[in-house]
């Protein structure tokens, strides 16, 4: 295994959508989500994307620890927080009713910068593991969110796209003036 690098906004591969994997249980492909595995692990992510590392294949690995919940940046994001490591190979995502939710993003291929995004709320995505399965899942919140942000990358789109209002685009060391204020009895426990 190998720690992959990241290929940041503006770099060709992030812009053009990925082709299509004709076998999943390929070797080719388990070194490649192996790489991925750690590199998403060592950078600290919640998933990425084939193409990220410069692959331009529809492959994505991602996971949504129930720690992320703690770090206060999905606090707006009322279910399902958590999702186990998960590999998909072409996946495909159905949205599952009009309800939207906004929440910060962040992505490794825009390191240092948060933005306010709203996604559908309620989804169902399936793909193909390593193996050759396919895998069908329902998300909600974070866990749907991480699948949707993922998934993007496939066809060539990063959040900043996806923000309707770009003014909510900030440093992640400015994240704490958008969170909500804690009162001073939750302040006085600490």
């Amino acid at each position: 295994m190998a720690i992959l690098e990241i290929a940041r906004m503006g770099h060709p591969v992030l812009g053009r959508p990925a082709a299509p994997v004709a076998d999943p249980t390929a070797p080719e492909i388990a070194r490649l989500v192996a790489d991925m595995v750690e590199t998403m692990e060592h950078a600290n992510g919640a998933g990425l994307a084939a193409p990220q590392v410069g692959v331009s294949l529809r492959v994505v690995v991602f996971q949504a620890p129930g720690a992320r919940a703690a770090e206060g940046l999905s606090d707006a994001e009322h279910f399902d927080h958590t999702a186990p490591l998960t590999v998909l190979v072409n996946p495909v995502i159905d949205v599952l009713g009009d309800d939207r939710e906004g929440g910060w993003e962040g992505c490794l291929s825009v390191p240092g910068l948060r933005g306010w995004v709203e996604r559908p709320f309620h989804i169902r995505y399936s793909g193909f593991d390593l193996k050759g399965n396919r895998l069908t899942r329902t998300a909600r919140g974070f866990h749907a969110r991480v699948v949707q942000h993922e998934c993007d990358h496939l066809d060539g789109i990063l959040y900043p796209a996806r923000m309707g209002d770009v003014s909510k685009l900030i440093f992640e060391s400015e994240i704490h003036h958008w969170l909500e204020p804690k009162s001073s009895d939750e302040e006085a426990a600490q």
